[in-house]
């Protein structure tokens, strides 16, 4: 099958968005777990939650074959964690204020970005390719 770029983009079918969707709703289950995990169980914890969101994030981008696929679960992962870290009138809040909610933070975002830069991009396929040449 050869992928012809110079081509208008059609719009995705409806089973990729559901399958955008779905990893959307994995990120925000994930971003939530990790963010229990990593305070609870530190340091491992935090490497545990980590290592769930990057194999999550490469997941969806192998499985998708695209770095929408990486970037869909990172955006739900982001949105849940955000959500997480805001206080409540209360007083109540999920995230300490520890080096390890930092690191859990920053950590997931970087490994965001990694994993949707490492993510399969459109190529062209084929002996018409011009590749290395």
């Amino acid at each position: 099958m050869s992928l012809d770029l110079s081509q208008p983009l059609k719009p995705p079918s409806a089973a990729r968005v559901a399958a955008y969707a779905g990893l959307l709703l994995l990120g925000a289950a994930t971003g939530v777990a990790g963010s229990l995990v990593q305070a609870g169980w530190f340091p491992g914890g935090l490497l545990l939650a980590l290592a769930g969101a990057v194999g999550l994030f490469l997941g969806g981008s192998r499985a998708v074959g695209t770095r929408a696929g990486a970037v869909a679960p990172a955006v739900g992962w982001m949105v849940a964690v955000v959500l997480l870290t805001a206080g409540r009138p209360e007083g109540d809040f999920l995230f300490a204020a520890g080096g390890g909610s930092y690191l859990f933070l920053l950590g997931g975002m970087a490994t965001a970005v990694i994993c949707a830069t490492l993510g399969v991009g459109r190529q062209p396929i084929g002996a018409d390719a011009r590749l290395g040449k």
